[in-house]
């Protein structure tokens, strides 16, 4: 039997079917595009997802010789789609990067008082977050407000699809900046506080728990047998972290995507001054009795943009595959042309803004030490330097709040690059290591499922059967002295960046 686990982002779906041994059987893909009605609007058409969903379960299924047993949905946070009580969708999905609800996240703030909202929720005030936005539509649409039976997740819409509960689990209810980390639970005081009433969100289970079994029909859409049991998965950076092994204190991993985000395990939510005036996260774990705490920055947006101003011509042309096999061969080029030094090109990430410490989203990157000899390695070097620059500054903000660590356990697209596995590990200071399934979201997804149906006693024995390193990149001690005064150039053009925003 196999375990089919989807991972629910913003703008792709991916499906992973996992053998109980770990090994990986099948996966597929698919992406679509979020919808900008008006400015600061982010939104999407929810069938996109449910279509994305059943064409990726779908593909994977057909290549499968083991039938599917369970499948589990992680997924981004914060997005949510407004539903009647027959669980139909009122309008499009509200997503994460929507800005909309500035003034309602102040209104939070001013009601709650920023440490307080921190004390209860892990979270600081912001617009991205569902109870601003529940808030801006009761005032801007209160004819959908009162329509609404239930503010839900893109996972919980989906149950719904499948003919299940539009459960939540605890870590995605996090998200909503109304839930009480230390009781797990809704929590009254902030819901009391914007007027909201609890019945407006879905019922909270633990992640792992099985929301139901398939019927006939949603099992033919999705391709799978009837009576496959459906796992409620949850969000996908402690999916992520469980499928790096990141499950108890001291251990740390770093998913290094169109964002960069440091998780960190521990046996209680950091819920400390540090924490709050570093604007860290830190909420519930998909591990029973254990929390994870985020520290994050752009990244792999950044070396995006580089790319496509350096070849932009003709990949709209070309079939998404094409295009990724074309992109990693330019990587690899501008890597094997890069300087052996510090390249003396000074580059911060914030195409649009910070994130930790600050969140301010006026801050803008900025580039330094532009010459008539700085070529297109030695620009796309800078870049991966100033990378390196700002995981190390995540990495003391995370080890002031959550105690020190050694090791980073490290996964996702960055990891391909070994320049900028090298240079973060010497900037940083931290051995780096590459685990194995890249795809760590859909393993920790896929061992929430495992552990719901049996096959795993628990959590200790999925992981240690499942989870491996390929890789370890331990600090060059040369190169770390080479950027010491670096280092300091990137702090300095940083914090004068902040300064003017």
């Amino acid at each position: 039997m196999s375990l089919l686990a989807i991972d629910i982002g913003s703008t792709t779906c991916k499906a992973v079917a996992f053998a109980t041994s770990g090994k990986l059987l099948a996966q597929h893909s698919t992406c679509y595009t979020p919808e900008f009605p008006r400015a600061l609007f982010a939104e999407m058409n929810p069938r996109k997802f449910w279509d994305a969903l059943c064409g990726c379960c779908q593909a994977v299924s057909r290549g499968l010789t083991d039938p599917v047993q369970a499948l589990a949905i992680s997924s981004h946070g914060e997005s949510f789609v407004p539903v009647d009580c027959h669980g139909e969708a009122l309008s499009n999905v509200i997503l994460n990067q929507d800005g909309r609800a500035t003034e309602e996240a102040t209104f939070c703030e001013q009601v709650m008082g920023r440490q307080r909202l921190f004390q209860v929720t892990g979270l600081f005030p912001h617009p991205m977050y569902p109870i601003p936005k529940m808030l801006w539509l009761r005032k801007n649409e209160p004819k959908l407000f009162a329509s609404t039976c239930k503010f839900v997740t893109v996972v919980g819409y989906l149950l719904q699809r499948m003919g299940l509960p539009a459960c939540v689990d605890e870590s995605l209810a996090s998200r909503y900046m109304a839930f009480d980390v230390s009781r797990r639970c809704w929590s009254g005081e902030v819901l009391d506080g914007m007027e909201l009433d609890e019945s407006q969100l879905p019922l909270v289970v633990p992640a792992g728990a099985i929301a139901g079994y398939l019927a006939a029909e949603p099992a033919n859409r999705l391709g799978v047998p009837v009576g496959t049991a459906v796992v409620v998965g949850g969000h996908d950076q402690p999916c992520g972290a469980l499928g790096a092994g990141v499950t108890g204190g001291g251990r740390v991993c770093d998913s290094m995507g169109t964002y960069e985000c440091l998780v960190a395990a521990s046996d209680a939510p950091i819920l400390t001054a540090a924490a709050l005036n570093a604007s860290l996260n830190s909420y519930c774990h998909v591990v029973p009795d254990k929390f994870v705490t985020l520290a994050y920055f752009p990244s792999g947006i950044m070396v995006k943009w580089l790319h496509d101003l350096l070849y932009a011509e003709g990949a709209e042309e070309m079939p998404g595959e094409k295009v990724l096999e074309l992109e990693a061969q330019r990587y690899a080029a501008l890597e094997a042309s890069a300087p052996e030094g510090p390249s003396g090109v000074c580059v911060t990430p914030h195409l649009i803004g910070t994130c930790n410490p600050e969140f301010n989203p006026r801050v803008r990157a900025a580039i330094s030490g532009i010459t008539p000899s700085t070529n297109r390695a030695r620009l796309y070097k800078g870049v991966l330097e100033g990378l390196a620059c700002e995981l190390s500054i995540m990495t003391k903000l995370l080890a002031q709040a959550v105690g020190s660590f050694e090791e980073i356990r490290v996964f996702g697209g960055g990891t391909r690059s070994a320049l900028g596995l090298r240079l973060r590990a010497a900037i940083a200071g931290h051995p780096l290591h590459v685990m194995k399934h890249q795809e760590a979201v859909c393993l920790g997804t896929a061992i929430l499922a495992g552990v719901a149906v049996g096959e795993f006693s628990g959590f200790e024995e999925a992981v240690n059967q499942l989870v491996k390193e390929s890789a370890v990149v331990s600090p060059d001690m040369k190169m770390a002295s080479s950027y010491r005064e670096p280092r300091k150039r990137y702090q300095r053009l940083r914090s004068a960046a902040v300064r003017q925003a």
